[in-house]
């Protein structure tokens, strides 16, 4: 579980899979606008690629909450 809870490899793991590929625009944000837009047209694979390039999201997000959550004292 120590690559889940390293900060470098989680923000490489964004910089690459999670915007990759960069141009015109990072495929992630593509994706995510095609879903505010109501994802018409969405196939199955296009869930799948959501997925894969949000996961490095998802875990730096954990990772931030995990840091700055207060420590239990036990």
């Amino acid at each position: 579980m120590k690559p889940f809870n390293d900060l470098r490899i989680i923000i490489l793991l964004c910089l690459t899979l999670g915007l990759a590929p960069f141009f015109p625009e990072p495929h992630i944000w593509g994706k995510i606008k095609w879903i505010a837009g109501g994802a018409n047209g969405m196939q199955l694979k296009d869930w799948f690629d959501v997925v894969m390039h949000g996961f490095p999201w998802v875990l730096l997000i954990r990772l931030i909450i995990v840091k700055l959550a207060p420590k239990k004292d036990a």
